[in-house]
């Protein structure tokens, strides 16, 4: 008989502890939350700061060159990118007049709409966007401040106490509907179409991805078309291994991946992919490596393509001496020697 009682109990915990563990393993692996408020759009891009900053050995960014307007604003709100900004999420709407067109509505550039987080003043940027602002509009109890900036209007909403969402998207539905998904209970499997279908491709953890619609008929997509014959999905990703062995730093692995859409294609991609790198590999080798960076000659040669399927893949290593390097203050120019005296 206590068997019988005490195994609807026992059989009560297992379930709320299975649940409980599978609902942390789908946020491990979901996209972070700023990117699951974007809205539909044809390219996305993350950054974690945070790791930036772990990356950088604690020491502060670089010190970047304040505009006068960039100087008002942090004597205004308080707030300095790079001393409080944790993360960014961006989601690029391409023009619909371009090859490939995306979801940019009417305008002939693209737009962006994306979500930061950070530590902020709530009081101070709120005052300082309705200075700014021509219209502020009240949606679900979240006020969304119009600001004309050259021939657009940017709006901009504050989400929570660390969170702020901005769009120049030229459809208000656009930064609405990151309002609207702000106020849900997040879920794992929300977020734009795109991110859900590709996110499985970024690496574990990764404090840096990128995933993009390339159609290489496109102007703004450069030398795309050297590679590529037929438009793709590109999803770039950054993973961090800290190595925690004596004498050894961390690293980290890049990850590119283009889903050429058929094996055929992705074959294709390879081969002019390794073709390129052996022409620049014999190339360096018969210039010579005297004076050539070594984290620079790691990273290059590191590099390797290969196929998966439909996919062309491109990995590499790159020390994080090479983060630190392009992470610290540039070194100032030194003097010009004086020239020496004129013969008499």
């Amino acid at each position: 008989m206590r068997i019988r009682r005490t195994f609807p109990l026992v059989l009560a915990v297992v379930i709320v502890a299975a649940a409980v563990f599978l609902a942390v393993q789908l946020r491990k692996h979901a996209p972070p939350e700023p990117a699951r408020l974007l809205p539909g759009a044809d390219a996305f891009f993350y950054l974690n700061l945070s790791w930036v900053r772990k990356a950088n050995a604690g020491n502060p960014l670089p010190q970047v060159i304040h505009e006068p307007e960039y100087e008002q604003f942090i004597q205004q709100t308080g707030f300095d990118f790079e001393r409080d900004l944790d993360s960014v999420a961006v989601a690029a709407h391409y023009p619909p007049n371009r090859p490939g067109g995306g979801n940019g509505a009417s305008e002939p550039e693209p737009r962006f709409s994306e979500v930061i987080t950070g530590r902020f003043d709530g009081s101070k940027v709120s005052a300082y966007l309705k200075q700014q602002a021509t219209a502020i509009d009240d949606y679900e109890s979240v006020e969304i401040y119009s600001i004309p900036i050259s021939n657009r209007t940017l709006r901009v909403a504050i989400l929570s106490v660390d969170s702020i969402a901005a769009s120049n998207h030229n459809d208000a539905a656009v930064i609405r509907g990151i309002v609207d998904r702000s106020r849900r209970l997040a879920s794992p499997f929300g977020g734009p179409a795109m991110l859900r279908r590709y996110y499985k491709q970024v690496q574990f953890s990764s404090p840096a991805w990128l995933m993009a619609r390339i159609d290489p008929s496109n102007p703004e997509f450069g030398g795309w078309h050297d590679f590529l014959a037929k438009p793709a999905d590109v999803v770039v990703s950054l993973a961090y291994n800290p190595l925690h062995l004596p004498g050894r730093a961390g690293t980290f692995r890049l990850r590119a991946e283009a889903l050429a859409g058929s094996s055929d294609d992705a074959h294709k991609l390879t081969d002019k992919l390794n073709t390129f790198l052996a022409i620049s590999r014999s190339a360096e080798s018969s210039i010579g490596t005297q004076g050539t960076d070594g984290d620079v000659k790691a990273v290059f040669d590191s590099l390797q393509v290969r196929q998966e399927e439909d996919h062309a893949v491109l990995t590499a290593t790159i020390p994080l001496s090479f983060v630190h390097k392009l992470l610290s203050e540039p070194a100032p120019p030194s003097a010009p020697e004086p020239a020496p005296p004129p013969r008499r």
